[in-house]
């Protein structure tokens, strides 16, 4: 980068430089200390490899966005939740060089007041600040303004999961409408969500292996339609399931014979059903177990918290739900495994079971001779 100093005839100085487009940049200054800090700021920048052209930053967040989400590699959900995110902002027609702080933190109490929930705003200001984070990389500003921003506080997992009782399940069960039953009974003992249950196929089913395979989700498309794709973050997988889950299915089998496609589950159209459907459904066997207060993806909990009663490890949960990584299980499920004090006090436990003498262990027992 070269730049130079020159005092102009009216008094004033005019600093200059030329980045590495050969373009020139020039302020103009009353005093020369200050033309000379402006000139050593940019040198500075520069070398640290942090320089921003100084008109990149006149395009506005939406110009950005526009062009620069062309290029993203997106889940159409994905594609859908970026947009959602990037219109609600309010500073869509600002420069970026011009987007503050406060224009953000502004954006994130209009969120909060309209009632969003936590875990729906850190979502939207996650997607928006990845525009940013690629504005800076492409050096179009210079800070990322959503950095630090505070957001309102989630709810810790523990005090926000609803998992249902053994109970509960069998009156959902009982309750549910015959060929809506095995669709409970895939979420409650396989895991599966409620996309993936909607896109099982007959030929998805092992009924000798008493296997699984969870190879597509159905989501909701625009208008009544659904789409069919992959699994969320590539989680397809195979679930090992209980006899009286493949008995269930084999059933509806038999009284639901499937089409063509082999769906197993169709809405009135003979496609896999659509979000809303199962949601009536879902409501209406609710209200005739006398329930309430329960999602269907609370069912997904509860496979976990039996898995994990039952002494499975990390890695097995995490494959049987189509998490990406173990981390995700243990963020979301790390409450319900054993604490350290739990494992000790039940291995002093059978070690007294098999020590103590007879007699004692009856006076144990009884609390009395």
């Amino acid at each position: 980068m070269a730049g130079s100093m020159a005092k102009r005839p009216n008094g004033r100085w005019r600093a200059r430089y030329r980045d590495e487009g050969n373009r020139e940049h020039s302020r103009h200054f009353d005093r020369k200390v200050d033309a000379q800090r402006w000139l050593d700021g940019v040198t500075a920048s520069v070398v640290t490899d942090s320089y921003v052209d100084p008109k990149a930053g006149r395009i506005t967040f939406q110009q950005f966005y526009d062009d620069w989400s062309t290029r993203q590699v997106w889940a159409p959900g994905t594609v859908v939740a970026m947009r959602l995110a990037a219109g609600s902002t309010g500073f869509t027609d600002l420069p970026m060089k011009s987007i503050r702080r406060s224009h953000v933190e502004a954006w994130v109490k209009r969120m909060d007041t309209a009632g969003l929930a936590p875990g729906t705003i850190k979502t939207r200001v996650n997607n928006v600040r990845s525009v940013f984070k690629a504005a800076h990389r492409d050096r179009v500003i210079g800070r990322d303004p959503t950095e630090g921003v505070p957001l309102p506080r989630v709810r810790r997992t523990e005090h926000g999961m609803r998992i249902p009782s053994p109970d509960e399940v069998g009156r959902l069960l009982s309750a549910a409408d015959p060929w809506f039953r095995p669709f409970v009974a895939l979420c409650a003992f396989a895991g599966l969500r409620l996309g993936e249950a909607a896109g099982v196929q007959h030929g998805d089913v092992n009924f000798l292996g008493r296997q699984l395979r969870v190879m597509r989700q159905v989501q909701r498309a625009p208008g009544s339609h659904i789409d069919v794709r992959a699994p969320k973050y590539g989680s397809e997988r195979v679930v090992f399931v209980p006899d009286g889950l493949i008995t269930l299915l084999s059933a509806h089998v038999a009284a639901h014979p499937v089409g063509p496609e082999g769906w197993l589950f169709t809405g009135p159209t003979g496609e896999p059903p659509h979000q809303n459907t199962v949601g009536y459904w879902w409501r209406k066997t609710l209200r005739d177990a006398d329930l309430s207060g329960i999602k269907l993806h609370d069912l997904r909990h509860f496979f976990a918290s039996g898995l994990i009663a039952e002494g499975c490890d990390v890695v097995t949960v995490q494959r049987a739900l189509g998490h990406s990584k173990p981390t995700t299980t243990l963020n979301t499920y790390a409450h319900l495994w054993p604490t350290a004090e739990d494992r000790t006090r039940k291995a002093a436990q059978r070690l007294m079971k098999v020590s103590v003498p007879r007699d004692l262990a009856d006076y144990l027992r009884t609390g009395g001779p």
